[in-house]
């Protein structure tokens, strides 16, 4: 699975919004490959940021 769709399938596995560490965290993904997959998947409008630093999937 690529690091994308393993950050996508964490944040809808997630009843509430995660910081990209907590994401790394519970996905076993490095920090900075997280934060690589982040900015990819919100230019592709699949995830949005609630709030500073908090990232959560479109439903």
């Amino acid at each position: 699975m690529e690091i994308k769709e393993l950050v996508l399938k964490t944040l809808k596995e997630s009843d509430h919004p995660l910081k990209g560490g907590e994401i790394a965290e519970k996905s076993g993904v490095d920090k900075k490959d997280v934060d690589k997959a982040i900015k990819q998947l919100k230019e592709e409008a699949l995830i949005f940021s609630p709030k500073h630093c908090f990232y959560d999937a479109v439903k």
